[in-house]
């Protein structure tokens, strides 16, 4: 599955990038997937909003094994 979620990461990692930022994939484990968020999302009031209202619901759209997305 870590591979699945890289890919998937892969092709929304672009917006992201345009906004200063960046996310890494710390671990998959049980469906709960870790991030990093780097660059200017380190330190974004959105982050959270981007982490939950836009990297998780992808992920769990495009991997139905997917249930949380946490920041670490």
């Amino acid at each position: 599955m870590q591979d699945k979620v890289e890919e998937v990461l892969d092709r929304i990692r672009l917006p992201i990038m345009l906004d200063g930022g960046n996310v890494e994939l710390v671990d998959v484990n049980d469906g709960v997937v870790k991030v990093k968020l780097t660059g200017a999302c380190s330190g974004c009031a959105m982050a959270t909003f981007t982490l939950k209202m836009g990297i998780e619901q992808i992920l769990k759209q495009e991997i139905p094994e997917v249930k949380e997305v946490i920041a670490v």
